[in-house]
């Protein structure tokens, strides 16, 4: 198995939505092991910090009990709505991503959308593309 990507702790915080001393503190409780790299830094492995993120996560619940079989919603805020005659576009704030969806004028009036509204992108798992940086694997 290749060896797993590391990162410094600035990283890992960012990725995390933590402070630097945030994670600093998660090493020294145990909660993330670090390592030291070539260049005498302290590093933290890739994928320990994707567990930490997935154990940590505290979505919002979902307004109004709804029930789905999407795995892939993000609740937010709507935070513009553009509309025309037949189409519209949507954008929401679902914590640090902003997710755009277009949809009918007809399902926004139904939905009740209008801006600082809360609703749940759903996402279809089939249309979701992951990318990399140029030469990282």
């Amino acid at each position: 198995m290749d060896r797993l990507p590391q990162m410094r702790i600035r990283e890992a915080a960012f990725y995390l939505g933590v402070s630097d001393d945030t994670v600093r503190r998660w090493i020294d409780n145990g909660v993330l092991e670090c390592a030291v790299d070539g260049s005498g830094r302290k590093v933290v492995d890739g994928f320990e910090v994707a567990q930490v993120a997935r154990r940590h996560a505290s979505p919002p619940p979902l307004p109004g009990g709804v029930a789905s079989s999407a795995r892939n919603r993000f609740v937010g805020l709507v935070t513009d709505i553009q509309t025309d005659a037949v189409m519209a576009q949507v954008e929401l704030q679902c914590g640090p991503f902003r997710v755009v969806s277009l949809m009918s004028s007809e399902a926004v009036r139904d939905l009740g959308l209008e801006l600082g509204s809360v609703a749940v992108a759903s996402i279809k798992s089939t249309n979701v593309v992951v990318e990399t940086a140029e030469g990282e694997s």
